[in-house]
């Protein structure tokens, strides 16, 4: 009797630990007291056997038992923001909750804009090399496809680099619209993501307004002039800007849009802009003829222009933010600045 003791408590104990419970009732310790009925005296034969079929219905029971408490539990959702099955605990007061910088700022860009006449459109957080590459005018095996540290999945799929991958959606949706002799005017915003590395100025998880624009006899000096209304407005002052010449596959010409920096001391280093005392703010330019064919419409009859700011950018400018990265450390003692 003393082994039927010994291998209770062990298999009891195994139990607590088994993910599938009924695998104890073929455990060898159970089988191995089964075959040591026979080897019994005669007279203790029967009473050893009932008490290795009693162990056997313990299991059993103690198998249901814990079967039953775990098909009372609901299953874990790991996008919850607590368990389910635990107690909810206390919330905290909404009053002591604030609208995230990024957020707020998101919400002023798409005020100015659609105030200036476009539509505010989400761009997408998970997309295809087409929409990537192939509809903004990159040839297969273009080197400008490599400037790009672009996040891919196994599939093929791309997590966006720009907001640039919905002009070509864009303007092929708005296209009955501008034959009916109303411009394209879209302002897209989402989230991008970049292979980087992170410094002061540069994030891998970061957003981006990416704004369309396109009518009859449009030009370079629309685009200047959107732009600058857009800072004005934006900054609450004129603003100091240049542009420099660029190259981007989807646009010609493609310029750099650049704000002076904030952050320069007279004499001093600035980590910021490595003292070179501008900012480069955003990628601008007239929309390349062959991405406007590329969505079905004629670059004799109409133009346009594109652009593609960064959210944290301007609002690092705006902010006198100096490192990107605060965006999304969660310091309560930087959040609450914007509360």
């Amino acid at each position: 009797m003393e082994d039927i003791q010994h291998t209770r408590e062990l298999l009891l104990k195994k139990l607590e630990t088994l993910e599938d419970k009924h695998v104890i009732l073929r455990a060898p310790e159970l089988r191995e007291l089964y075959g040591k009925i026979k080897d019994q005296p005669e007279d203790q034969r029967a009473t050893f056997g009932q008490a290795v079929n009693a162990l056997k219905q313990e299991l059993e029971a103690q198998i249901s038992d814990l079967s039953s408490q775990i098909s009372d539990l609901k299953p874990i959702d790991v996008t919850a923001p607590i368990d389910v099955n635990s107690v909810i605990p206390e919330l905290l007061s909404t009053e002591n909750g604030t609208t995230h910088p990024i957020s707020a700022e998101i919400q002023k860009i798409s005020d100015i804009f659609y105030r200036m006449g476009f539509e505010i459109s989400p761009s997408r957080e998970i997309d295809d090399e087409y929409h990537m590459f192939t509809s903004l005018n990159f040839p297969e095996g273009h080197p400008a496809r490599d400037d790009y540290d672009t996040f891919m999945t196994e599939e093929g799929l791309v997590a966006p680099a720009h907001t640039s991958t919905m002009q070509h959606r864009i303007i092929k949706a708005h296209k009955e619209s501008l034959e009916a002799g109303e411009p394209i005017a879209v302002l897209a915003v989402d989230r991008v993501f970049r292979n980087e590395d992170l410094d002061a100025r540069h994030e891998h998880t970061f957003h981006q307004a990416e704004g369309v624009y396109v009518g009859k006899g449009i030009t370079v000096g629309n685009l200047v002039g959107t732009l600058k209304q857009f800072l004005t407005s934006y900054f609450g002052k004129d603003v100091e800007t240049k542009i420099t010449p660029f190259y981007f596959p989807f646009t010609e010409p493609s310029f750099e849009f650049s704000l002076s920096c904030p952050f320069c001391s007279e004499g001093e280093d600035c980590r910021v802009c490595s003292s070179e005392r501008w900012i480069e703010l955003l990628g601008c330019g007239m929309i390349h003829p062959n991405v406007l064919k590329m969505a079905g419409v004629d670059p004799e009859v109409y133009t346009g222009f594109a652009w593609g700011c960064g959210i944290e950018r301007l609002i690092m400018m705006k902010h006198n933010i100096e490192d990107i990265r605060h965006f999304n450390s969660g310091k309560l003692a930087f959040l609450r600045q914007f509360k």
